[in-house]
């Protein structure tokens, strides 16, 4: 048995352990909206743009869920469209088992024990820069595909320094998620910078998250903190979606996924810069204290947004 038949029967658990939950917390029919909701928002989140935050949007403008389920609604909604984005991109991405395996691990790694510390770091600072760096890398591939630049590379496997430096990348990324900063137009510019493919980051992306929702979705479900109607929603509407558009990035040639990845980092990097200013009277011992309590809740609540 190779690497990545152990990467798909992993998929495969943390998904009945999915469903066991799901059942256990109740199951309620949804209404057309609420999967309608689930299928445009996972549409997009295959895609790498991310679900949690348009999602919330829908939610806070129709008033559809109170605000304090809204955290544990979308983690459980969305982990069903999510695990089968990772079987998918799996499957028809040709990620090497010796880079993608690791790249997962370290960022599962990074998420958990990454968390004490990165409660610690200045969100706002973290956000500017990250925004700044987003739209920094953008601009190189948007010289590249113009081809002011040299190309890109397009392997799909990393080994020595660059598979070091792959896995440092995910392992800080995914501590990251701790602070609600999300991992996929992140994960995109590190997978173009190593030189690998720009479908690469698919998989990687997807797996990271996937076997991380799941156990987010059962302290949520054990907790009552979710509306179940809305979640089931999310997740009957959003599974064909993710079938979808995983059938669209990977029929796509390189060029266009280059683009399509240039568009998604664009969007995040514009969306962390206007958010910063919200961030503001947040610094200090007072501030940090609060910052850490939000952080407790988004460590099983945010990690792709």
């Amino acid at each position: 048995m190779d690497a990545k038949t152990l990467l798909l029967g992993g998929l495969v658990a943390v998904l009945v352990l999915y469903l066991v939950t799901v059942v256990r917390g109740g199951l309620v029919r949804p209404t057309a909206l609420q999967a309608l909701i689930g299928l445009v928002t996972a549409f997009f989140d295959t895609l790498g743009i991310g679900s949690f935050a348009t999602t919330t949007t829908v939610y806070k403008l129709f008033d559809l869920v109170p605000v304090k389920l809204i955290p544990g609604t979308l983690n459980v909604g969305h982990t069903l469209p999510t695990i089968a984005q990772a079987f998918i991109y799996t499957r028809l991405v040709p990620v090497e088992s010796a880079t993608l395996m690791p790249m997962i691990a370290s960022a599962m790694a990074g998420s958990w024990l990454g968390a004490g510390v990165v409660i610690r770091w200045p969100r706002r600072k973290i956000q500017i820069g990250m925004g700044l760096a987003l739209l920094g890398a953008a601009t190189m591939m948007l010289l590249t595909q113009l081809r002011l630049l040299p190309p890109g590379g397009d392997t799909f496997g990393l080994n020595g320094v660059r598979l070091v430096l792959g896995l440092a990348g995910n392992f800080v990324l995914g501590a990251l998620m701790m602070l609600g900063i999300g991992l996929y137009a992140p994960c995109m510019i590190l997978v173009y910078l190593l030189g690998m493919a720009p479908t690469a980051a698919f998989p990687i992306m997807m797996g990271s998250c996937a076997f991380l929702m799941p156990f987010s979705s059962v302290r949520f479900v054990s907790s009552r903190t979710y509306q179940a109607q809305a979640a089931i929603g999310l997740a009957l509407g959003g599974f064909p979606a993710a079938i979808i558009a995983a059938k669209l990035v990977t029929w796509l040639p390189p060029g266009a996924v280059r683009w399509l990845v240039m568009v998604v980092v664009v969007y995040t990097a514009i969306n962390m810069l206007a958010t910063v200013p919200g961030q503001e009277g947040r610094e200090g011992p007072e501030g940090q204290q609060g910052q850490e309590r939000v952080v407790a809740r988004r460590r099983v609540a945010e990690p792709n947004a």
